[in-house]
């Protein structure tokens, strides 16, 4: 853990050190993948934010900010331990800072705000006013005095419900209600959110344990496959091996969109997927839909602020293959996460690969969500 802290205001009593109960580095709680079905039982479910899990410990005379990594996350955000100064000295909260953008959790601008230390007081404070964060608390750890570790995740949550949160801060909205958290899961992605968590009433906060659950929706979708990216290890005689399979749907004016991959495959599948692919694979000048897309098409590897140049590693295919993957959600036009190959669909057209096969979920804002 790094020195650096967000200062407290003066007059912290003399009675502060008492009042502090835990202290950095803390590990925070963790979730284990549950598949896209909510369990029944004895839990409560909450949204899962899209965003840095982040401790806050309110301490004798400094806050601080600690990542799930144990990291000191305070210099980057600055008007995040300003405001947690407000809290009482030996609170412990756990939570997810993020950023809203457009009315969405945006983990791109997010992203953003993580500058080298050395911008202290420069580009920090100046993303800290364009893009300022919003702490989602989920879980209390302590207040003055009390470690409540040892409490019963449902009478946590119920403590957390009667502080008082500086600005800055908000609660997440809770459920009892399987149902409800069901309905959750389906359309909390358009508000850039990502499932939801299922909580036992009765677990203690378990530092570095998987003792919640997380539940995300589950598709499956038929795409053209039209080109990949090499892995990052070469295949046994030096060339490169499929890493990811690069995928696109095509929209109303016949524009094939590119929208997110697949990967995780065995280093044997990574083989069999180069030999199968290779015939299909074009040369840097022959015609493919991704090199003449029209506007608004969106299309792999393009320049951006990281990279100036297209990744010209990248293999492109005719498009003529159709493959079944599985995803948990879309946000607008492409894959919210890396997408699982399920099989080949040679009984499919590439033409009937089309955004319409995808259902419609409300667009909801974070306030919406919140507000539940």
């Amino acid at each position: 853990m790094t020195d650096a802290a967000g200062a407290r205001s003066a007059g912290a009593t003399s009675d502060a050190e008492s009042a502090v109960t835990v202290r950095p580095p803390c590990a925070v709680m963790l979730a284990k993948a549950g598949g896209d079905q909510v369990p029944t039982g004895d839990f409560f479910y909450e949204p899962k934010w899209d965003g840095f899990r982040c401790l806050i410990f309110s301490l004798e005379d400094e806050v601080l900010l600690q990542s799930r990594s144990e990291e000191d996350m305070s210099y980057a955000f600055p008007e995040m331990t300003k405001a947690a100064a407000a809290l009482p000295s030996g609170t412990v909260l756990d939570g997810e800072l993020t950023v809203v953008h457009d009315g969405r959790i945006d983990f791109a601008v997010l992203s953003s705000r993580l500058r080298p230390r050395s911008e202290t007081g420069g580009n920090i404070d100046a993303l800290a006013s364009q893009h300022p964060a919003l702490f989602i608390a989920f879980d209390v750890v302590a207040l003055p005095g009390i470690d409540l570790r040892p409490m019963g995740a449902w009478e946590r949550h119920l403590r957390l419900a009667e502080l008082e949160l500086p600005t800055g801060m908000v609660r997440t909205p809770a459920t009892r209600d399987p149902r409800e958290a069901a309905r959750w899961a389906e359309v909390v992605a358009g508000a850039g959110l990502d499932g939801v968590i299922a909580k036992p009433l009765e677990s203690p906060y378990q530092p570095g344990v998987r003792a919640l659950t997380k539940v995300k929706p589950s598709h499956t979708a038929d795409v053209v496959v039209a080109g990949w990216r090499p892995h990052k290890q070469p295949g046994p005689d030096g060339s490169p091996v499929v890493g990811s399979l690069l995928l696109g749907v095509y929209d109303d004016h016949r524009q094939l969109h590119h929208i997110g991959s697949a990967s995780s495959f065995s280093a044997a599948r990574r083989r069999e997927l180069t030999e199968e692919l290779a015939p299909l694979a074009i040369s840097e000048t022959a015609d493919h839909p991704w090199r003449e897309a029209g506007p608004g098409v969106r299309v792999p590897d393009l320049p951006n602020r990281w990279r100036r140049t297209p990744n010209k590693a990248l293999v492109l295919l005719s498009p003529e293959r159709v493959a079944e993957v599985r995803y948990d959600a879309m946000i607008g036009n492409r894959f919210r996460h890396v997408a699982g190959f399920q099989r080949w669909r040679p009984d499919r057209e590439p033409a009937s690969c089309r955004f319409d096969q995808f259902p419609e979920i409300d667009r909801l804002a974070v306030d919406e969500v919140l507000g539940w």
